[in-house]
């Protein structure tokens, strides 16, 4: 998602995407690789009984509490003040509900798979509760996605999202299905490098993007362009001295040469 709206937001809606930001986007797609292959395995929850022991854990429940609090915060309070001017706003609402759709999914696939296997599914209050949650947060990351892309810059928003949307999901991952538990400390390394890398390429697409960099130019941009200082004989220095008393327009000047 990162280079593809950037990319495409350049040629379709015109807006710039000098080297760094080209760079950032190769950055990105190095650091998911990364991530994807040392990615922790998946906790094996094949019945919605268990998941509903998972998300019965305490430790999953304060968890939701705390993006639930985080996110009525930022929707009625940060929203209405600061939503149009910090484009971190909107998104991180986006992020957060996140978490939620994730999990939802996930309790969903296990459903499905158990309706084609002939399992009551349909009669288990859980499935229920998964799709008014996924539903309801689908909708409200549609929404505000689109509001921050009606007021923010495409090659902006979609990265930005994506860093707070993976660290929200990995963070998920990690309190209700413990999918770290049994990582090594090599794929651990290589996962956490992976995401800096992202950070670092959505970084280059963020904090350069004004700047008229390109391969053609950067020689240019990189020359130091500064005038040389001006020597002065100290023999002979004119010295004006200004009186700010008195108008711009009939403001006498006095000049005093040493020599």
């Amino acid at each position: 998602s990162v280079p593809c709206s950037a990319i495409l937001s350049s040629y379709l809606l015109g807006e710039r995407l000098n080297l760094l930001g080209k760079l950032g986007c190769l950055l990105s797609l190095v650091g998911s690789t990364v991530m994807v292959i040392h990615a922790p395995e998946d906790e094996e929850v094949t019945t919605l009984e268990e998941m509903t022991s998972k998300l019965k854990e305490p430790g999953f429940l304060a968890y939701a509490a705390i993006l639930l609090a985080l996110c009525f915060l930022l929707i009625f309070c940060l929203a209405p003040r600061y939503g149009q001017s910090n484009i971190l706003i909107y998104l991180t609402i986006c992020s957060v509900i996140g978490a939620f759709s994730v999990s939802s999914v996930k309790g969903l696939g296990i459903a499905i798979k158990g309706f084609f296997a002939g399992q009551p599914v349909l009669q288990n209050p859980l499935t229920w509760i998964l799709v008014i949650t996924l539903v309801a947060s689908i909708t409200t990351q549609i929404n505000y996605l689109n509001k921050s892309l009606d007021i923010f810059n495409t090659s902006l928003v979609f990265p930005i999202y994506y860093v707070l949307f993976t660290t929200i999901v990995i963070t998920t991952s990690i309190i209700l299905f413990k999918e770290w538990v049994t990582m090594t400390v090599v794929d651990i390394i290589g996962t956490v490098c992976g995401f800096l890398t992202i950070i670092l390429g959505v970084f280059l697409l963020h904090a350069f993007k004004d700047m008229d960099v390109s391969l053609g130019n950067l020689p240019q941009v990189l020359q130091n362009e500064q005038p040389a200082p001006v020597t002065r004989d100290d023999k002979n220095i004119l010295i004006e001295v200004d009186n700010s008393s008195i108008a711009p327009e009939d403001k006498p000047k006095v000049f005093v040469l040493y020599t």
